[in-house]
């Protein structure tokens, strides 16, 4: 049992909690650190790449730019929705989704999601790796990618106060920083050439929105994470809107900045040097320097995220076959610490042999599995279960949601599916991608697919409580906590 307050504690405390639900005792926080979060860890390096990959896809810049927009916006109500979940359940992300895919069945989307964290670690630890190199004058790229590993590693496993503490510090940094390379970019190079450079085409416009789209979904396996802290008066509506505003509003500024960089640097040039490109713009010295840092910090705060998301979904997949209800904390450090070690040294090896770029593309294409996983969830939780969940059957596979849920499974291998002839993506075009010119419209298929086969069967079979059960004394409705809508 803890005897500390959430008032005693300091940003280095450890976080105790783990899979378990935060006891409302220990909720704390204002529904607004969820901007700053948001708005820091999308206000970032890999955002603005995002942005000027959007040109290398052949859109015309302003149509990428409103493409963009519309994918943040499409994309982000999903991310925020999943957030509201956070201070009603009191649940990490992806423990909730037991209740939709069984005790034991969830863990089946969970592999593919580590793959994705693996992934976005290593783009991570490769830029933030140059960008240390830069500021402390090191030639060995391995120096930079290593101390930058260990700075992920320590943020994780210190946890929930520190992770939210550097969302803020990026979120004031960041802003700073990228709006002085813009004010540079406008001052010393032609912008208006980023314009009309391509005809408008259906394709490259439709392919915006799904990057743009599909970044913001990343986010859901892990958003209610860092919610699931508020008290469970929290309104829906207030979460909801702090997440959404604030991961939208920093992703479009990035990816815009992509765009313009992109057109008016040419595509080639900055993809090829994306950090040190940025430097150039500042100016070089120690401006370029405080840029550097700018890239580090923010890249840190959503690296965290992602260590910290990889945990959560280790530690599911291994609970769902123990029946464990919480672990130790040096069963939390281990996994953590094993977790960005195994994604730095894989990070080192693609460095060295080229094997990045093509791991990237992987990872892209895994972004269909997220989809479907999400319409699922938000279909259950706001349509068909309305709030009312069974928290401690959830780490019970005898009990009411089972071990393995197969409405779920299967509506889920479906959504999967559906998509492939839609898909334009490096690996693979699908037969009607191609038909469309490059289009790729798999995501919006998953969506309505997905929707179309689950809700209808679900609403038949799922086991709904008649109210909220936390297993605790604060088991009656919260005042203030309704529904979207």
């Amino acid at each position: 049992m803890r005897t500390d307050t959430p008032s005693s504690e300091s940003l280095m405390t450890r976080e105790i909690r783990t899979i378990e639900r935060v006891p409302e005792a220990e909720r704390h926080g204002r529904v607004s650190n969820q901007f700053s979060l948001w708005f820091g860890v999308n206000l970032q390096i890999t955002a603005v790449v995002d942005g000027a990959i959007a040109i290398t896809f052949g859109a015309e810049a302003m149509a990428a730019i409103i493409g963009l927009f519309i994918g943040n916006v499409i994309g982000g109500i999903t991310m925020a929705l999943h957030s509201a979940q956070g201070p009603r359940l009191g649940l990490p992300q992806m423990i909730s989704s037991r209740v939709q895919f069984g005790v034991k069945g969830a863990a089946l989307p969970l592999v593919l999601t580590i793959l994705m964290y693996l992934g976005f670690q290593m783009t991570s630890v490769v830029l933030c790796g140059q960008a240390l190199n830069l500021i402390f004058g090191w030639n060995a790229p391995v120096w930079g990618m290593v101390l930058f590993g260990l700075m992920t590693t320590c943020v994780a496993v210190v946890g929930y106060r520190l992770i939210h503490m550097i969302g803020r510090i990026a979120s004031v940094i960041g802003l700073i920083g990228f709006g002085y390379i813009a004010i540079r970019l406008f001052a010393g190079y032609d912008v208006q050439s980023a314009f009309g450079q391509v005809d408008f085409t259906w394709a490259s416009f439709i392919l915006a929105i799904a990057l743009a789209a599909g970044w913001q979904m990343t986010f859901a396996p892990y958003v209610a994470d860092y919610s699931r802290y508020l008290p469970q008066r929290t309104s829906v509506r207030a979460t909801f809107w702090s997440t959404f505003l604030g991961s939208v509003i920093g992703a479009q500024i990035a990816m815009t900045l992509g765009v313009l960089i992109a057109g008016a640097l040419g595509t080639d040039a900055f993809l090829s040097s994306q950090v040190g490109s940025l430097g150039e713009i500042a100016g070089g010295g120690l401006v370029a320097i405080f840029i550097y840092a700018v890239i580090v910090v923010n890249k840190l705060s959503v690296n965290s995220l992602n260590a910290y998301g990889g945990f959560m979904c280790i530690l599911t997949i291994i609970t769902g076959w123990t029946n464990h209800r919480s672990v130790s904390q040096a069963v939390r450090t281990s996994i953590i610490v094993g977790f960005t070690v195994f994604a730095t040294v894989v990070a080192l090896i693609a460095n060295e042999v080229g094997f990045l770029t093509v791991f990237k593309n992987f990872v892209l294409a895994l972004l269909t599995v997220f989809i479907p996983w999400s319409v699922i969830n938000l279909v259950d939780y706001y349509l068909i279960s309305k709030e009312r969940v069974d928290i401690p059957a959830l780490y019970d596979p005898s009990g009411p949601y089972r071990a393995f849920n197969w409405v779920a499974i299967a509506s889920y291998g479906i959504g999967v599916l559906a998509q492939l002839p839609f898909m334009s993506q490096a690996v693979y075009v699908g037969l009607v991608a191609r038909a469309l010119g490059g289009a790729d419209l798999s995501w919006l298929i998953a969506i309505a697919v997905t929707f179309a086969v689950y809700f209808p069967w679900a609403r038949r079979t799922q086991y709904v409580p008649d109210r909220l059960i936390t297993g605790s004394a604060d088991d009656s409705p919260a005042r203030g906590a309704r529904a979207l809508g």
